[in-house]
């Protein structure tokens, strides 16, 4: 039997989502923007991890077959913004970003 995953899938998600909205105002807020693609993609991973966040929340409250569907739907969303993630911080790490 699946276990729900919704509650992680929050929790996680949600704490990533304030890493990226750190890590956007730390390159705002250091005028970078101009001239990097981190704050594109950090702002890809902010969309993914929220819709991740409210999906998974919605299917905390939903009944068992709409609750599937939009768990399912939130893992793919954590996933993706994990991967977009990945890839800023690769992009970092080899200097691809000056």
């Amino acid at each position: 039997m699946a276990e729900n995953k919704s509650p992680h899938i929050l929790n996680t998600s949600a704490t990533l989502l304030g890493l990226c909205f750190i890590v956007l105002t730390s390159i705002k807020v250091s005028k970078m923007q101009d001239s990097t693609l981190i704050d594109e993609t950090t702002a890809l991973a902010i969309i993914l991890f929220m819709v991740s966040s409210i999906l998974s929340f919605l299917s905390m409250r939903k009944e068992k077959g709409v609750n599937d569907r939009l768990e399912k739907i939130a893992d793919i969303m954590f996933l993706s913004g994990l991967i977009v993630l990945f890839l800023t911080t690769m992009m970092v790490t080899f200097n691809v970003v000056k």
